[in-house]
């Protein structure tokens, strides 16, 4: 194969976002395909025995056996590194395995690691559970507290994990603050820029080491598959994270990440329209009054808001609403809704709306939701690509059915 005329450091380093996001790592066969190849096989022939044995020795370029990699997946991860403005990328098959494998690779027995408490249910699982199963001590900490964080940090912290905006309650984490005092400690930063997207924050450009996303949400965008991505510099990959992917295979298929590719190409547009929209939802909702509250980062009255807008170029798409009469309330309001889905996913080109404490977070104990603020009144809305005006329509109509009052 040979690369694509400019694809090299130099030029694509010049490229804005919207071009990295069409054309970045992009490679072209001897057949000159407009569209990334897919390239379905596990293994790969060689011209010679010599051949062979130079790939395995690492003295020959070329693909050995698609557990190491794969070329689809290649162009997947080098326009993910080009668009997150990382040295490199490994994707995998889901977002889980990403933040897994993450954190896997770094810690070893003995290890502690300090984590925002607000997290996905699964994440949550990881940093929870899994991790003290191998010796591994963690701390759970307000996110929104430095002085938590602070004192929190041991000698023996070798990471920090968090999510900012966190699922599903959208608590900001200070990136700056956060890298620096792992940091100072000698520890590494693995963010989770699922909600953010590498659209709106750059979790690297405030220190972050690490930063991994479910590709399942707005990258591929459309609910079609699942993905993940994990991004670092080129030191960690091969020291750290490179040996723990090759010996355990949490890869990504070649046709997913074709999808993720496509995915990509529109990731800009859409994310706008979304937020967008979810701008113009969450002040409507807001308006109403009948809510206990409604959050949305790029709402003035947001708690955090002066530190999501330094951190993330627009209030994103995701939103949330708390309604008075708990869990009842909350499903008649889901029940009545027309249009938008009731879905525990997120970044589709569909709206979806979820209840977390029966759904994404039902694994996590109740005094844990309460602890993160995740209500049995808390609905979670991830805001498409419909024309606005309906969804409000469906919403105020939901509300309505729900004896939400204007």
């Amino acid at each position: 194969m040979k690369r694509h005329t400019g694809q090299d450091k130099e030029a694509t380093s010049s490229w804005r976002l919207e071009t990295r996001l069409v054309r970045g790592g992009t490679w072209r066969s001897e057949m000159g395909e407009t569209s990334e190849a897919m390239f379905m096989t596990s293994g790969y022939a060689y011209d010679c025995a010599e051949d062979a044995a130079a790939r395995f020795a690492g003295e020959q370029d070329g693909y050995t056996y698609s557990r190491l990699r794969n070329p689809t997946a290649a162009m997947f991860e080098d326009r993910m590194a080009l668009i997150e403005g990382a040295e490199v990328a490994r994707a995998t098959a889901t977002g889980m395995a990403a933040v897994t494998a993450a954190l896997l690779a770094i810690l070893k027995a003995g290890d502690h690691v300090v984590s925002s408490r607000a997290l996905f249910g699964s994440c949550r699982y990881v940093v929870e559970t899994l991790l003290p199963r191998f010796g591994v001590e963690v701390t759970l900490v307000d996110g929104r507290d430095v002085e938590a964080w602070k004192a929190a940090m041991r000698p023996e912290t070798a990471a920090v994990f968090l999510e900012t905006p966190a699922n599903p309650t959208l608590d900001v984490v200070d990136l700056q603050f956060v890298c620096d005092l792992a940091h100072d400690h000698g520890a590494l930063v693995v963010v989770d820029n699922v909600f953010a997207t590498p659209v709106l924050q750059k979790p690297m450009a405030y220190g972050a080491d690490i930063v991994v996303y479910s590709a399942t949400k707005h990258i591929d965008g459309q609910g079609r598959c699942l993905g993940g991505c994990i991004l670092s510099s080129e030191q960690l990959l091969e020291e750290q994270l490179l040996p723990f992917l090759r010996n355990t295979g949490p890869n990504i298929s070649p046709f997913n990440a074709w999808v993720m590719l496509k995915g990509l190409e529109t990731l800009e547009l859409r994310i706008h329209r979304m937020c967008d929209n979810a701008a113009r939802l969450a002040d409507m909702l807001a308006d109403m009054k009948g809510f206990v509250r409604v959050s949305y980062p790029g709402r003035k009255d947001f708690a955090q808001h002066e530190l999501a807008m330094k951190q993330m170029s627009r209030g994103g798409t995701i939103l949330c609403v708390e309604v008075p009469g708990g869990r009842e309330q909350a499903f008649k309001f889901l029940n009545s809704l027309k249009i938008i889905d009731i879905s525990n996913n997120i970044g589709d080109a569909k709206s979806l709306m979820t209840h977390p404490a029966s759904t994404t977070h039902a694994s996590v104990a109740e005094e844990a939701r309460l602890q993160m603020g995740i209500t049995e009144g808390m609905l979670r809305l991830s805001v498409g690509l419909e024309h606005v005006e309906d969804l409000m329509e469906d919403l105020l109509q939901a509300a309505a059915q729900a004896g939400i009052a204007e």
